[in-house]
C-alpha cells in the first residue's frame, strides 16, 4: 500500500474533472513546458492530424533561437523537448508515420545548434537527441520508407553533425536500411573518404587553440572529426550487415595490436566460428604490463582457449590473472572449474600467494573480498608499518569488516588513516580522522593484548604530543 502522503491516480480521479482542470490551469499558469504539454495533449485529443503542425512550428522556434542557455533554461528546454519528442512518438506516428518520421528527423537536426548554445554539463539534452535517434527506425518502419532515400537522409546527418552519432543512428536504422540501403550508405561513405579535405589559406583558417606543435586549427579538427565519424560509421555497418572482415578492416594492423582493439575483434571473430583467427588476434597483441592489467585482453584469450578446446591452458590464463594482478573474479572462475576437493587445496595455494604478494594493499582488498578476514587481520598485524593510510578507500571497509573478529587488526588500519591525515595536515579529512579515533576507542575494549603495539590510551597520548597545535581536529572530540 502506498504511504498517505504519496498521490495516486485513483486519488486524483476523486476530485473530478472540474477541479482537476482548475488545479492544472493554476499549477501550469506560471510553467511554460508544462502548458505547452498540456496545449499539445488537448490538440492530439481534438485534432490529432493539426497537433504534427503544431510541434513542427515548435520545433522551428527553438530552432531558430540563438539565446544561450543554463541552468533552469536547460532544464525547461529539456523538459519541452521531451514532450515533443513523446508527443511524436505517442500521437503523431498512429495517424501519420511519414510525418511522424518527418519531425523526429526535424528533432534529431537541430541536435548541433541547441548543444552548441547550451551549458548542459548536467547532461539533461544529450539523451533525448540519443533517444529521437534511437525512435528513427521504429519511425521509419511505419512510414514504409524507401532504403535508397533513407540510406541518404542518414549519410547527410552522419556529415553534418558533430556528434557521435554513427552507432545508435546506424544501429536503429539498420532494419529498414535492409542490405541494399545499407550497401548504398557505406559507398556514400567510401566516397566521402577519398574526397580530399579543404583547407582554407592560412589567412582564413581558424585557430581554436595551441598545442606542442603550435597552433590547432578548426580545419585540423573537422577533418579528423570526418575520418572517425567514417571509421565509425562502416564498422557499425560491417557490425549490422554481420561482415566481421570489414570491421577488421577499419582498423590498421597497428591498431589491432592494442589489447583492447585486439579483444573487440576476437570476440567478433569468435561469434563468426572463426577462433583460430581470433587466438592469432589476441596472440598479436600481447599485454606486457604488469601493473595496468587489461582483463578485457585477458579475458578475450581466455574465452578463445576455451572455444578452441584448450581448457588446460584457459586454466593457466585465469590463474597468472590472479596470481599477477590479484583478480577475484579469475580465481573463482578458476576454482568453479576443478574437480571436487582439488578446488580446496587450490584455495589455500591461491591465499597463501596473496599473504605474500608484495604490494599490501591489493593483498588486502583481496582478502576482505574474498573473504578470508582471519588471513587479513594477520597480513595487517604483521606489515602494519607498511599501511598508507592515504588509501582511505581500501582501509575504511578493511576496518569494517575486520572490526567484528579482529578489533585490533581495524583499530591499526584506523590508525594507519589518522596518522596520514594529521601528518600530512589534511584538514579537509579531520571529521573522519576524528571518528575513527573514536571507534578506535570503542574497539579497545574488545582487545585483550594489544601486542607490541600501543594501547589506545598510549595512542592517543602520543597523538596529544604530536599533533596537539592542530586544534581543528581536537575541537571535533571536544
Amino acid at each position: 500500500m502506498a504511504p498517505k502522503s504519496t498521490l495516486t491516480a485513483r486519488q486524483l480521479e476523486a476530485l473530478g474533472a472540474p477541479r482537476l482542470a482548475e488545479l492544472l490551469l493554476e499549477i501550469t499558469a506560471n510553467d511554460a513546458p508544462a502548458k505547452r504539454r498540456l496545449k499539445l495533449e488537448i490538440t492530439a485529443l481534438t485534432s490529432p492530424k493539426a497537433v504534427a503542425g503544431e510541434i513542427g512550428k515548435r520545433l522551428g522556434q527553438i530552432a531558430r533561437a540563438q539565446s544561450l542557455l543554463e541552468g533552469p533554461k536547460v532544464k525547461e528546454l529539456a523538459a519541452d523537448l521531451e514532450t515533443q519528442r513523446r508527443t511524436i512518438v505517442d500521437h503523431v506516428a498512429a495517424n501519420d508515420p511519414a510525418a511522424a518520421q518527418d519531425l523526429m528527423w526535424q528533432l534529431v537536426d537541430m541536435a548541433d545548434d541547441v548543444l552548441q548554445r547550451s551549458d548542459d554539463s548536467n547532461g539533461r539534452l544529450f539523451p533525448i537527441f540519443v533517444d529521437a535517434i534511437r525512435d528513427l527506425g521504429p519511425l521509419a518502419q511505419a512510414a514504409q520508407c524507401d532504403p535508397i532515400a533513407l540510406a541518404e537522409r542518414a549519410f547527410k546527418a552522419l556529415e553534418q553533425s558533430p556528434y557521435s552519432m554513427e552507432e545508435d543512428l546506424i544501429e536503429s536504422l539498420g532494419p529498414v536500411l535492409g542490405s541494399a540501403g545499407l550497401d548504398h550508405l557505406k559507398q556514400r561513405l567510401i566516397e566521402l573518404s577519398k574526397q580530399p579535405v579543404q583547407v582554407p589559406a592560412d589567412e582564413d583558417r581558424t585557430v581554436i587553440g595551441l598545442g606542442s606543435r603550435g597552433p590547432i586549427y578548426l580545419d585540423q579538427i573537422m577533418s579528423s572529426r570526418r575520418e572517425r565519424m567514417i571509421a565509425a560509421s562502416l564498422r557499425t555497418i560491417a557490425d549490422v550487415q554481420g561482415d566481421v572482415d570489414s570491421y577488421i578492416a577499419q582498423y590498421s594492423i597497428e591498431a589491432r595490436k592494442s589489447p583492447g582493439i585486439a579483444a573487440e575483434l576476437a570476440r567478433r571473430l569468435l561469434a563468426a566460428g572463426r577462433a583460430d583467427e581470433a587466438l592469432q588476434i589476441v596472440n598479436d597483441a600481447k599485454s606486457h604490463s604488469s601493473r595496468f592489467p587489461n582483463f578485457d585482453w585477458e579475458d578475450a584469450r581466455i574465452e578463445v582457449l576455451d572455444a578452441l578446446g584448450r581448457h588446460d591452458q584457459a586454466q593457466t590464463a585465469r590463474w597468472s590473472c590472479f596470481e599477477r594482478f590479484l583478480s577475484v573474479d579469475h580465481l573463482r572462475a578458476h576454482l568453479k572449474r576443478l574437480p571436487d576437493f582439488d578446488d580446496v587445496e587450490a584455495e589455500r595455494r591461491a591465499l597463501d600467494h596473496v599473504e605474500r604478494f608484495d604490494h599490501l594493499l591489493p593483498a588486502l582488498a583481496f582478502l576482505v573480498a574474498w573473504p578470508a578476514l582471519d588471513r587479513a587481520a594477520r597480513l595487517v598485524t604483521r606489515r602494519a608499518k607498511e599501511l598508507d593510510g592515504n588509501h582511505y578507500e581500501l582501509l575504511s571497509p578493511a576496518a569494517d569488516a575486520l572490526a567484528g573478529k579482529y578489533p585490533l587488526a581495524a583499530t591499526l588500519a584506523l590508525r594507519a588513516m589518522i596518522d596520514f591525515t594529521l601528518v600530512q595536515g589534511r584538514s579537509a579529512r579531520y571529521r573522519h580522522a576524528a571518528r575513527h579515533l573514536l571507534e578506535c576507542e570503542s574497539l579497545s575494549g574488545a582487545i585483550s593484548d594489544f601486542g607490541g603495539f600501543d594501547s589506545h590510551i598510549t595512542y592517543k597520548t602520543r597523538l596529544r604530543v604530536e599533533h596537539g597545535r592542530k586544534t581543528g581536529f581536537w575541537s571535533l572530540l571536544s
